[in-house]
């Protein structure tokens, strides 16, 4: 079986693994030299280039380096299935958003415009983490990891998933996405983890942010169209915003977005820590040597949507 890589290095990092042979194709370039099987996604601008891989009649397989996969079905043919990196980017997107949110609480973009004036303020009291009444909306991988986390620091936590389910050893039940509206009333930190869809497109929209209380925190970690941007700008005075993804992306300089009181921004690096190429090869491996068995692959979220050619 012939499985390509984007690069050598991923290539050579992955190793020998019986019954596969590695070649290296990038889908930006002209196409393969070997009738190439399947192949692993490009980490950065996947859904820019897969197309490409719709030209290359004998692929069956697609493997993404990214949890999400809009924009990459669209485009390939039904012949093909596509997996995702579930369970890759958990920890990393976990950490950013704790990261996003503790910075936000205690203050810490203010602190650092003061750092080069030597403005030793004092602040005020700034809100903890602790004692808040913390919502997950979309309670999957990357949702549990970030519950995970936040347990220990002594808050109330809700979460939402697609539909309720029986709960687990950090939350009694996982509420319907349904119940939002009886939920955001009395949320006070709020994150958002959902996959973008048809469904979530536009979630964080006027309803979802008129309903939550003066002042509470809303930690996008998921994708940008997920939020309605113009509903953003026109509660960033009452609510505050920590964005890890914008709509649109990269935010164009000139964009309000950036100067919006209440307002913390990221440029998408959720999943970007050194904690991603370890765990990216751990699956690629165990991924691999599953074809090569001829056993199914894990994580398959869908086949191309296009005629086959």
């Amino acid at each position: 079986m012939f499985v390509s890589f984007p690069d050598a290095d991923w290539r050579d990092d992955v190793g020998p693994i019986d019954g596969i042979t590695p070649v290296v194709w990038h889908p930006r370039d002209p196409g393969p030299d070997a009738p190439v099987d399947a192949v692993v996604a490009p980490y950065v601008g996947a859904a820019r280039s897969i197309a490409a891989v719709g030209r290359v009649p004998s692929v069956r397989f697609v493997q993404l380096l990214t949890a999400g996969y809009d924009g990459i079905l669209e485009q390939l043919p039904e012949s093909v299935s596509v997996a995702n990196a579930a369970g890759v980017h958990d920890d990393s997107t976990a950490e950013m958003g704790m990261a996003l949110a503790l910075a936000s609480q205690r203050g810490l973009p203010g602190f650092a415009r003061a750092q080069p004036e030597g403005d030793w303020t004092f602040p005020g009291l700034l809100p903890s983490l602790a004692d808040r009444r913390v919502l997950i909306v979309g309670y999957g991988s990357v949702g549990r990891a970030l519950g995970r986390r936040l347990v220990p620091f002594q808050i109330e936590l809700t979460a939402v998933a697609g539909h309720a389910r029986d709960g687990d050893d950090l939350v009694d039940r996982v509420h319907a996405i349904e119940n939002l509206p009886e939920l955001l009333p009395t949320a006070e930190v709020v994150f958002v983890v959902v996959p973008l869809s048809d469904a979530t497109r536009g979630l964080i929209g006027e309803d979802f942010l008129a309903a939550l209380p003066d002042d509470a925190l809303v930690v996008n970690i998921a994708r940008g169209p997920v939020a309605d941007t113009d509903a953003l700008l026109r509660h960033t005075g009452r609510l505050r915003f920590a964005l890890d993804v914008t709509d649109p992306e990269p935010l164009p300089p000139d964009h309000p977005l950036w100067r919006a009181p209440n307002v913390l921004i990221s440029p998408h690096v959720g999943g970007a820590s050194s904690a991603f190429r370890p765990r990216a090869l751990r699956m690629l491996r165990e991924q691999l040597t599953r074809l090569a068995r001829g056993e199914e692959p894990a994580h398959v979220v869908g086949v191309g949507a296009r005629p086959a050619p």
